[in-house]
Order: structure tokens, then sequence, then C-alpha cells
């Protein structure tokens, strides 16, 4: 049986999730500017949700811009702050034609008021779509996504909205970003590096981690394959044991 074949006749992924990096170490090793590695991997972005979309996953959240990435060479970052612009007129039409929906996970107070209407608009628009849900995690860090949850949690307590035995697990998880996404399965990070960066923290719990030595524009459907395949072979026991 093929890869293909053997993958899709299995469980695939409700919630998958992507850090897309090394776009600049592709860049790099092509001789081009890094801009050309985000372009380059925004391209893909679009092919590998247009793929997951197709192989059924539900939900794809890809860590697009961290909180830490402000930190960037001004030249780079005001580069990706043009990608929602890009992203908007290059993918709609695909997009619409696949019923994806988009959705932006992440801080919006410190976007350009451009910015932050494109945000709102694309989400707007995609809003009654039932394909894939493509969360784009763009000004994301899981720190702060959990410090403002506490925060809102944390007013409702002072307000008496809420008592204290009614903070819960379900409580927390109704305050994220990701509110309403089914449970992540599982994270894929490329370009070879072992850390999470940030990323998703609450929602990893017992998800399931594979970290591929390829850069993000070179990750093409047989490497997303290859992980769902390995995924497929584990034993995912949530703390418990399985005979």
């Amino acid at each position: 049986m093929s890869l293909e074949k053997r993958v899709l006749s299995k469980y695939i992924p409700a919630h998958l999730a992507i850090i897309l990096d090394g776009n600049g170490r592709w860049a790099k090793k092509h001789n081009l500017l890094r801009t050309l590695g985000h372009k380059k991997g925004a391209e893909n972005l679009k092919n590998m949700a247009l793929i997951c979309n197709e192989i059924g996953v539900k939900v794809l959240s890809v860590y697009a811009f961290s909180t830490e990435n402000w930190n960037r060479p001004a030249s780079e970052v005001e580069y990706l702050m043009k990608l929602p612009r890009e992203f908007e007129e290059n993918y709609k039409g695909k997009f619409k034609e696949n019923d994806i929906k988009v959705i932006f996970s992440g801080r919006r107070d410190r976007f350009s008021e451009e910015n932050i209407d494109l945000l709102y608009r694309i989400e707007e628009k995609t809003k009654d779509r039932k394909g894939l849900i493509l969360n784009v995690c763009f000004d994301y860090g899981s720190h702060t996504e959990i410090i403002e949850a506490v925060k809102q949690i944390s007013v409702k307590y002072k307000n008496d909205d809420i008592k204290l035995d009614d903070i819960d697990t379900s409580l927390m998880e109704e305050h994220l970003y990701t509110k309403g996404l089914p449970p992540l399965d599982l994270l894929i990070r490329t370009s070879g590096e072992l850390r999470i960066s940030n990323y998703l923290l609450w929602q990893l719990a017992y998800s399931e981690l594979y970290f591929t030595s390829k850069l993000w524009p070179e990750f093409n459907r047989k490497e997303l394959l290859k992980a769902l395949d390995n995924f497929q072979k584990r034993n995912r026991r949530y703390g418990g044991i399985k005979e």
C-alpha cells in the first residue's frame, strides 16, 4: 500500500499545528534575500492549507509571526507586515473555491490600522465557510495568551461573575485564542530545530510532536504524509495505559 493510501485509511488529525521555520535559511541556501524566503514560505502555506483541506484536517494552526519576531531587523518586519495583504490578494480565490475559513490568533494592538481592518475583513468574509479552518497565529505568543486569559478570568472573579470553584480547565480554554477549536493532535516543526518557541503551550499538553529537518519552503505533500504516518503509529495514552 502506498504511503498516501495508508495515511488516508487511518485517523487524520482534527487539529494540526505547524511552526513554519526555515524561510530565512532556505533563502540563504539559494543565495536569495530573506524576504524572498518569506514570500516562498507564504506560497507554501497556501499549498499546505489546500492539501490539509483535501485530506480531511479540520483545523490548521500556523505560527506565522511571534511576539518576539518584532526584534528582527526593521526591513524584515516591514516585509512580514505586508504578508496579510499579499495573502488576501493572492489566495482568496483558491480559498473561496475550497470553502476555507481563515481566523487570526494573537495580539492586535501593535499592527497598523490598515492591517487590523484587513484581519477583521478576512475573518468576516470567510466566517460561514465549512471547509478547513486556517488559524494564522500572527503576533502570537503563548505566554501572552495565557496571561491575558488569566486577566480576563480575574476580572470576572473580581466582579463576582464567577466563583473561585468555577475556574477550571474548561473556563481557561474559553479565554484562549483557540476557543472553540478542537484539541490539538499534532505539532510539526520544520527546519530541524527541537524547541516549541512559546507556541500553543497550553494546547500542547497531550499533543504529539514531530520534528523534521526540512525547511518550511521545502515541506511538501510527501513530507506531510510522512509526518502523519509517524503520528498514526503512536500510542496516545493521555496519561493512562492502553492494553
